[in-house]
């Protein structure tokens, strides 16, 4: 086979126009082509024509060939349409090859579409960037495991966190580099023993951030007595959030006279008041909270709620409402009953239905029940309190900061409250004082009468010497758990029915 058949193979997709030159640049093979001197049609009015007004030159990209980007160059005529009242040039298209508007073949949009259609976005866009051949499943899982993984090394700093392999009954632990964010290594569970290994075959290691776990935190001071360990900053913030809703809930009775928000007194309440008095009974008798929750046989924690409740009233909540049905016709079923106090709710509800309510009677029944006919909804819940709290002041709207200085007024310990989560804010920027700035915060939070922020202080001397390094060094665990967001979708896209072998080898190549 001589060069020019050779051509004409390699560039069959080509052969509506005439090939004059193909030339080899190196990164790129440029095709040099032109349209054949045939009658070309008018696009309008599709009259034949041959006459030429002028010549252009169109550059579009073809399928790779010997790994090497395609360019071709070709040169399109533009007719003059014969017919009288029609327009008076076009251009030239050749079906099959060149598309209009398009800087791609035909062929290689063809594989484009192919590559995306099942991938999209940025995945789509890398795959066609590197020449593929058709293989089967099998092969390439094999070839896949035959790619040599990054020849191992140990850091100085790594970051250690868990994921799972099947929800709620397996998990596996995955290394990084936590200076580099490089993947070093991914272990087949979670246990101590497992990560404790690890460490003792990789010697050098002096900083490991990690979790609030303290699986991570035994095994890893067994292995690396003199390491440092690190927390994580946004368990830090989680822990303190939960903390705060909890404190929120529990000045109910505070705020919510500011907004004149009704506070939940129906049959639930009254349970809860009965259970506090039980719980509180047995623990003035020198009974543990254990025994509290076997005698009385509710949740272990719904007992430490009921104890860190000093008084009756910080059991009581303000109600949640969401939107409902009923309440476009709240004003009428108000004025229906200043009109007439007996009014049966079957009546209320064909009144409503004939307004357009599209509710149920059951619905409409519930809804006069808990009271929310007779005063208004509260306008702010708990946790969009607790979220205004916990929000940088700067990103707050002016209507927001007046609303919140109204209601952390509402009593002392909402005002301390306010104050604790700023201080905390200030102490999550890195600094070598923060040591001393952790222990005056806890020793402010101890004096204020905020029994939800002292649980949460107690979490933070258990694991005092990581929280510390936590505020003081700059490293984080927050590229270990982006990795982990990386590895959530790579076993996502086997639907999760990969092997450990498999995801592993997977997860190391990146």
């Amino acid at each position: 086979m001589d060069v020019n058949e050779l051509v004409q193979v390699v560039f069959s997709g080509l052969f509506p126009l005439v090939m004059d030159d193909v030339v080899d640049e190196g990164e790129r093979i440029v095709v040099r082509a032109r349209t054949p001197q045939d009658m070309a049609p008018c696009p309008v009015c599709g009259v034949l024509s041959g006459r030429v007004h002028g010549y252009h030159w169109r550059t579009v990209a073809d399928v790779p060939v010997d790994e090497r980007r395609v360019v071709v160059r070709v040169r399109v005529r533009r007719p003059v349409c014969p017919a009288r009242g029609c327009r008076h040039t076009f251009r030239e298209q050749v079906p099959g090859v060149l598309d209009r508007y398009q800087r791609r073949t035909t062929r290689l949009t063809r594989q484009v579409k192919a590559v995306v259609k099942e991938l999209a976005g940025r995945a789509g866009a890398r795959l066609p960037a590197i020449p593929a051949a058709g293989v089967s499943r099998h092969t390439a899982l094999r070839t896949l495991l035959r790619i040599p993984l990054p020849a191992g090394r140990t850091p100085r700093v790594i970051g250690v966190d868990d994921f799972a392999l099947r929800r709620r009954h397996r998990c596996a632990t995955v290394i990084i580099d936590a200076e580099t964010h490089e993947r070093i290594d991914m272990l087949p569970d979670r246990t101590a023993d497992t990560l404790e290994a690890w460490p003792r075959e990789h010697p050098g290691i002096e900083v490991v951030c990690r979790d609030g776990s303290a699986t991570y935190a035994e095994a890893i001071r067994r292995a690396l007595p003199r390491a440092t360990q690190v927390g994580d900053r946004w368990h830090l913030w989680h822990n303190l959030c939960e903390a705060v809703l909890s404190e929120v809930k529990a000045h109910s009775t505070c705020w919510a006279t500011v907004l004149d928000a009704p506070i939940y007194d129906g049959p639930r309440a009254q349970t809860t008041l009965e259970r506090r008095h039980q719980v509180h009974g047995l623990l003035d008798q020198g009974v543990g909270l254990l025994e509290c929750a076997r005698s009385l046989e509710p949740a272990l924690n719904t007992v430490k709620r009921h104890a860190r409740a000093d008084r009756p009233e910080r059991m009581l909540r303000v109600p949640e409402y969401r939107a409902g049905l009923v309440d476009p016709y709240r004003e009428h079923l108000r004025k229906r009953w200043a009109e007439d106090p007996g009014v049966p709710v079957k009546h209320l509800f064909e009144e409503t239905k004939a307004l357009g309510y599209e509710g149920c009677l059951n619905l409409l029944h519930k809804y006069i029940d808990q009271g929310r006919a007779d005063a208004d909804r509260s306008h702010i819940p708990p946790r969009r309190l607790a979220r205004m709290l916990l929000t940088r002041p700067d990103n707050l709207k002016t209507e927001h900061h007046d609303l919140l200085a109204r209601l952390t007024d509402a009593c002392p310990e909402m005002t301390q409250l306010a104050a604790r989560i700023a201080d905390f804010a200030q102490l999550l920027t890195s600094r070598e004082e923060n040591a001393d700035g952790l222990s005056r915060w806890i020793v402010q939070v101890r004096s204020a009468d905020l029994p939800h922020l002292h649980a949460f202080t107690r979490g933070l001397d258990q694991d005092r010497d990581a929280v510390i390094a936590t505020l003081t060094l700059p490293y984080s665990n927050g590229p270990t758990e982006g990795v982990n967001t990386k590895t959530k979708r790579i076993a996502r896209q086997t639907h999760g029915r990969e092997g450990f072998i498999l995801l592993r080898h997977r997860i190391l190549l990146g």
